[in-house]
C-alpha cells in the first residue's frame, strides 16, 4: 500500500513589521516600500504607475489580478493614513466576482487585519502608506 502524499501547502503570505508614513516594512524584505502589494508566498512595491491608479478613481482591478492569480482567497486593501485612496463599485464587484472576501480599512487597520488573516487564510493585500 502506498502512502497518501497531503498536497503542498500554500505558502502563507509575508507579515508587515512595521508601518508609517511612507514607509511599509515586510518581513523577509531587503528594503521598506512607500506602498505595498503582499501575496501569499512574497511581497513587491506597488506601483501605481503600472495600472494608472490614482487617489481617484482609486484602486483598479488591474491592481489586484496578481493578487488573486498569486493565490489570494481574502484581499485586504488600505485606503491610506487619510483615507484618501478610493475603491470604486465597480473594483468591489470585481473582487466579489471572483469569489474573493474584500476588507477595507484605513492602513493601520489594514494591517493589522492582514497580520492576522495571514496565519490563517491565503490572503493578499495593496497597503498604501501616505494619505
Amino acid at each position: 500500500m502506498t502512502p497518501r502524499s497531503s498536497p503542498a501547502p500554500s505558502p502563507t503570505s509575508p507579515r508587515v513589521t512595521a508601518v508609517s508614513w511612507g514607509r511599509v516594512e515586510v518581513e523577509g524584505s531587503e528594503h521598506p516600500f512607500r506602498d505595498a502589494k503582499l501575496f501569499p508566498g512574497g511581497a513587491r512595491e506597488w506601483d501605481w504607475t503600472e495600472t494608472g491608479t490614482h487617489h481617484r478613481p482609486g484602486v483598479q482591478p488591474a491592481d489586484l489580478e496578481e493578487l488573486i492569480e498569486r493565490g489570494a482567497t481574502t484581499i485586504v486593501l488600505s485606503r491610506g493614513m487619510l483615507k484618501q485612496l478610493r475603491v470604486p463599485s465597480a473594483t468591489r464587484e470585481w473582487v466579489e466576482g471572483h469569489g474573493v472576501e474584500l476588507h477595507v480599512l484605513e492602513t493601520d487597520e489594514a494591517v493589522d487585519r492582514y497580520n492576522e488573516l495571514r496565519e490563517t487564510v491565503a490572503v493578499g493585500a495593496l497597503i498604501h502608506s501616505t494619505c
